[in-house]
């Protein structure tokens, strides 16, 4: 087994991250103090490359993959996973794919084999195509249903008018019902390969053991096939305020939305910097704007602000709950917020609170092997595994001048999305 040892410029960083001869990245922390590991694994086949008129096939095929290969047959992989004691799962973003196996480290050789061969062999047999496809159309009617995910779904197509992230994960109904098996083969045969695979493994085993079972488990990979091309768009700047607005018979408060776009993981340092913005206008109790219109002026049931760092063009999200005879007036306090964090540098007191705040925030989700496993590989599938340890430190150095600059480049009281639901 021919390896590449990637060198990691932090001396700290407790993470080895090799590539096999095959092509997959694996990336492995041992922690000898837990009986458990966890192997997530993330490949690089989200809605993001998803052609054209193929709106929600990686998400179709995340629900396929489980329904097995040609020699493991449809509820046998759950079967060995649970009889094993072990958990598996999977999701669908925009970015990637990402798939996850949690089990006592004694019965890692017992189930490893079978995540790989359902992972790199999906049948996608024609029975199972149709039942699952019901299943998904389901679940896209569900969420017509849900007030919350049309109204960041409408913000997203707004924002986002060139580039695939304003595509529903889910897909369309109307499209995923002239689908295809040969469809879904074409998909996973040309983005299920190597280059586009991370394996990440932490837990109770060494790193020797580790690459071998990985490297025995991910080697036999479809012959590639080729989609139709997809094209990635960049999103360009917005110039302008742009809204809709929905009316629901059946809901019974109004919801506010309010979008801007953000930099991508190359960006990472700035990215971070509008996370912290986050914190401070609506990402905690006693923030800005929780405290202003909630809990002083009483004019929102709730708010929230909250950022999503992605591979291009980030999302930067504040969004209210409250009586819609009260949507102008907050949308022009929270306008004038916007302003005021451009124009007065942030207190210290203040400041120091919001970077305590995402510090502890981050510790807290790196204390279980499946939260390590999914910081790495989430960093891995996007940039490099190391950036996973420079969040604290990052976080740290903003100064109240650099964050003021920042709201000024991004946060434009003038250039915005916004969705905007009220009952009929």
């Amino acid at each position: 087994m021919r390896q590449e040892e990637h060198r990691c410029k932090n001396r700290g960083f407790p993470v080895s991250v090799t590539k096999l001869d095959q092509g997959i990245t694996v990336v492995h922390q041992n922690l000898s103090v837990t009986p458990v590991t966890v192997v997530d694994v993330w490949i690089k086949a989200g809605t993001r490359v998803e052609p054209q008129q193929w709106g929600g096939t990686a998400h179709f095929l995340e629900h396929m993959i489980f329904k097995g290969s040609k020699i493991i047959h449809p509820g046998k992989f759950d079967e060995i996973i649970e009889q094993n004691g072990g958990i598996t799962n999977a999701f669908t973003s925009h970015d990637y794919a990402h798939f996850f196996l949690t089990v006592g480290s004694d019965r890692l050789k017992q189930t490893i084999p079978y995540l790989g061969e359902i992972l790199l062999q999906a049948a996608i047999p024609e029975e199972e195509f149709r039942r699952e496809r019901d299943v998904i159309l389901e679940e896209i009617r569900s969420s017509n249903d849900n007030p919350d995910w049309i109204c960041f779904q409408s913000l997203c197509e707004t924002l986002y008018q060139q580039h695939p992230y304003g595509k529903s994960i889910l897909g369309q109904e109307t499209q995923l019902k002239q689908y295809s098996t040969h469809q879904l083969r074409c998909f996973h045969r040309t983005h299920y390969q190597p280059e586009n695979i991370t394996v990440v493994v932490v837990g109770d085993i060494d790193k020797n053991a580790a690459l071998c079972l990985v490297d025995k488990a991910f080697s036999n990979f479809s012959r590639p096939w080729e989609c139709p091309p997809h094209q990635i768009n960049s999103e360009p700047p917005l110039t302008e305020i742009r809204r809709n607005h929905i009316y629901s018979p059946r809901l019974s408060q109004g919801r506010l939305l309010m979008g801007w776009i953000g930099p991508g993981i190359n960006q990472l340092e700035e990215g971070l910097g509008l996370d912290l913005l986050s914190v401070i206008l609506g990402g905690s109790r006693t923030s800005r704007l929780v405290q202003e219109l909630r809990e002083d002026q009483q004019l929102v049931m709730d708010i929230e602000s909250s950022f999503s760092l992605q591979e291009d063009s980030s999302l930067f999200t504040i969004g209210a709950w409250l009586n819609p005879q009260n949507m102008s007036q907050v949308e022009e306090i929270i306008c004038d917020r916007l302003r005021q964090l451009q124009q007065e540098p942030i207190p210290i007191a203040e400041l120091n609170k919001a970077k305590k705040l995402l510090c502890h925030d981050y510790i807290f989700s790196t204390e279980t092997p499946s939260q390590l496993a999914g910081l790495y590989g989430y960093y891995q599938t996007l940039a490099h595994a190391e950036l996973a340890l420079t969040y604290p430190s990052l976080i740290q150095q903003y100064s109240a001048e650099k964050l003021q600059d920042l709201a000024a480049q991004y946060l434009s009281p003038k250039r915005y999305g916004i969705t905007i639901m009220e009952p009929c």
